[in-house]
């Protein structure tokens, strides 16, 4: 064809000129706005886009003569349907096209008759498949870790404690220098195996939630003879800790350290400890060893199930023969302690040979796993976000522009094969498409005859014609002389 055509029926559209049907780029599709014009149409009113409104003035001027003797035309629901299509279509057509539309993946598929069309088109699907599962696997991935992050996931690590002291005799009189001897008891440490260097340290104060250092009573009394260190909520953090004392003879000291985990641990009862195997675990390990115990001895009631009968070794324990499962964390309160202290023995020497000597100590502190801090990111990054969304709105965008080619082949296809049928087809579409925009009612090729005036409805039409014309003058005279006619 030489020239564009402009179609509007139910299953055809815009078809691009047959000889230069070339490759766009998806997104805006420009198309001629040349299109062929249909005979009898006036200069004003061309075929529009497929589905479209025409461009121009209305197809009559100003309302259409009501056919003698009829009332106004009966409202047509596909008309207002058409009319509120289109001014949707123009308030809000840009907006939704600029917005950020979500989109679904069955908006991503081709269409069956697309890929039997083109068999090379299941490379695609094959990949959108691949897509689906790779998706669903990474969302099963996010919830696992969304869960995993919610209980303590911790690593354990050597914190190795170094213990030095140092020595300061006293001066004669005279001197600059310290007049009573004195000694310094310094305590510090580190983890072992740092995995980052230029990560920021853990501070050693952090490790503990109490320390205490015992020196001889005898030496200095009961009432000096303790130096305590207790977390608070305003604490300070601190390298390591410093206890300087008057003294000139070695001191047995004690040291006990008391590690703030987190979250808190209990040692058990000895008897629950040996009953369970655990010694010093969380509240929540402790339950859940406890419910293994009382499953594998079948403890629970076969019949009332919120009930354990206890055997010899609870009745021992919890000093009852049967007991809720409500009532275990009370009764269990009573057998949970604190944990015991690391207790470390260390001689504070003053001899000046072994000023230089520093006594370490490894122990095992729990620390929160590196892992849980990747996971944390891994949740939390938007990396790639906007390509992978500029790739999707690119897909959707390829994927309507080929809908549209196969639109338009179809248009064309069916055009060369039967002409002369698609032509009659395409003007029958486009007449109900004009009546539909022109407010055209009856069928003007009956009406432009005369044996259409000629029926059994036309006398009684002509009398309400001009009975509501005669109304009509009525009324009109009557506001004109202001009265009321009789």
């Amino acid at each position: 064809m030489a020239s564009r055509v402009g179609f509007s029926g139910p299953h055809m559209s815009v078809l691009s000129d047959a000889g230069a049907r070339g490759s766009q780029p998806p997104g805006a599709y420009p198309r001629s706005s040349h299109y062929l014009q249909r005979p009898g149409m006036p200069q004003s009113r061309v075929g529009g886009p497929l589905g479209g409104p025409l461009p121009g003035p209305s197809y009559g001027v100003g309302n259409m003569a009501m056919r003698p003797g009829m009332g106004p035309p009966p409202s047509d629901p596909s008309r207002k349907r058409f009319l509120h299509l289109q001014q949707h279509q123009d308030s809000a057509g840009g907006s939704q096209r600029a917005g950020n539309k979500r989109r679904k993946m069955a908006d991503k598929v081709l269409p069956q008759r697309i890929r039997d069309l083109v068999p090379e088109s299941q490379a695609y699907m094959d990949l959108l498949a691949f897509e689906r599962k790779l998706d669903q696997t990474i969302a099963r991935k996010r919830m696992e870790i969304q869960e995993a992050i919610k209980k303590p996931i911790m690593q354990k690590r050597k914190l190795r404690i170094y213990i030095s002291n140092t020595y300061t005799p006293s001066k004669p009189e005279g001197e600059e220098a310290e007049k009573v001897s004195s000694w310094e008891l310094r305590v510090e440490g580190k983890l072992l195996d740092e995995l980052q260097p230029g990560k920021q340290k853990r501070k050693f104060s952090s490790f503990f939630r109490s320390l205490v250092i015992e020196l001889e009573k005898e030496l200095y009394g009961p009432d000096n003879h303790l130096v305590e260190w207790h977390r608070m909520p305003t604490t300070q953090e601190t390298d390591g800790f410093q206890v300087k004392r008057p003294g000139d003879v070695n001191v047995k000291c004690t040291l006990l350290l008391m590690l703030d985990h987190q979250p808190p641990q209990y040692k058990l009862d000895p008897r629950l400890a040996r009953l369970l195997g655990v010694h010093t675990q969380t509240r929540a390990n402790i339950m859940q060893a406890l419910w293994l115990y009382i499953k594998n001895n079948k403890l629970q009631d076969s019949h009332e199930k919120e009930y354990i009968n206890c055997n010899r070794y609870f009745r021992q324990i919890f000093v009852c023969s049967r007991m809720r499962f409500s009532e275990i964390p009370m009764k269990l309160a009573s057998l949970l302690q604190h944990p015991d202290p690391i207790i470390i023995n260390h001689m504070i020497s003053v001899d000046p040979t072994d000023q230089k000597k520093t006594s370490c100590y490894d122990i095992d502190v729990e620390v929160d796993d590196p892992l849980k801090s990747q996971m944390n990111s891994f949740l939390s990054s938007t990396t790639n976000q906007q390509e992978i969304a500029a790739l999707e709105m690119k897909i959707h965008e390829t994927i309507e522009y080929i809908n549209q080619l196969k639109t338009e082949r179809d248009f064309m296809l069916s055009f060369s094969n039967d002409p002369q049928e698609f032509i009659q087809d395409w003007l029958k579409s486009q007449s109900r498409d004009l009546k539909l925009m022109t407010d055209v009612t009856g069928n003007p090729e009956e009406e432009r005859r005369a044996e259409f005036y000629q029926e059994a409805w036309v006398p009684e039409a002509v009398g309400r014609y001009v009975y509501s014309k005669v109304q009509q003058r009525r009324q009109e005279l009557e506001q004109v002389l202001g009265i009321r006619l009789t």
